[in-house]
C-alpha cells in the first residue's frame, strides 16, 4: 500500500471551509474520534454551552451542558443543539463529507443538513452517554487558547515534539 505524502507527514492538512460560517451559535465543530462533535451555545443563557455529538454508523447521540447536565431537549430524538451542530458541520465540511463520515445515505450531496439529520433520525438512534463531553470541551478550550496568541511564525512550545519538515526562509 502506497501512502500519499500528507499521510506520512507530521503536519495536518487544513481544508478550507465549504462555505463561510458564523461562530456565534456553534463555535466549535469537528469530525473526530468516530463522531460529529462540537460545542453549541445556549439560546437562553449566555454563560451556558452544550457539548453535542453524533456517532458514525449507529448515530448514537449525546448532548449535555459543559458541566455535564443532560440536555432537556435530547430525550429520544435529536435536540436543537444537535441539529445546529449538523447544520454547521455541513457549512464547514460540505454535506457529502459529513454524510460519508457519519455513514448516512442521502439522495445527493446537495441535499444538505436537513437530509442528513432526517436520514439519521429515521433509524431511531440510541441516546449515548456523554462521557466524551469532557474531551470535546477540552479541545474547544484548547482552540480558544490559540486564538489569544499573537500572530507569529515562532514554534509553539506544546507542539515542538513535531519534527521540523522544512526550514523557514
Amino acid at each position: 500500500m502506497v501512502l500519499e505524502v500528507w499521510e506520512t507527514s507530521s503536519t495536518a492538512r487544513v481544508l478550507p471551509p465549504a462555505r463561510p460560517r458564523k461562530l456565534a451559535k456553534v463555535p466549535f465543530v469537528e469530525l473526530a474520534d468516530g463522531r460529529l462533535q462540537g460545542v453549541v451555545s445556549s439560546g437562553s443563557d449566555i454563560e451556558r454551552v452544550y457539548v453535542s455529538s453524533v456517532a458514525a454508523g449507529d448515530h448514537a447521540f449525546a448532548c449535555s451542558t459543559n458541566n455535564n447536565r443532560p440536555c432537556g431537549g435530547a430525550r429520544g430524538s435529536f435536540c436543537n443543539h444537535i441539529r445546529a451542530l449538523i447544520n454547521e458541520a455541513v457549512l464547514q465540511y460540505g454535506a457529502g463529507r459529513v454524510a460519508r463520515y457519519l455513514k448516512v445515505e442521502i439522495a445527493d450531496e446537495e441535499s444538505g443538513a436537513h437530509a442528513i439529520a432526517d436520514g439519521m433520525s429515521s433509524a431511531n438512534p440510541p441516546q449515548a452517554d456523554s462521557k466524551a463531553a469532557a474531551t470535546v470541551f477540552s479541545r474547544f478550550l484548547r482552540h480558544l487558547a490559540y486564538l489569544e496568541l499573537a500572530p507569529s511564525t515562532a514554534p509553539l512550545p506544546e507542539m515542538q515534539w513535531f519534527p521540523p519538515t522544512r526550514a523557514v526562509v
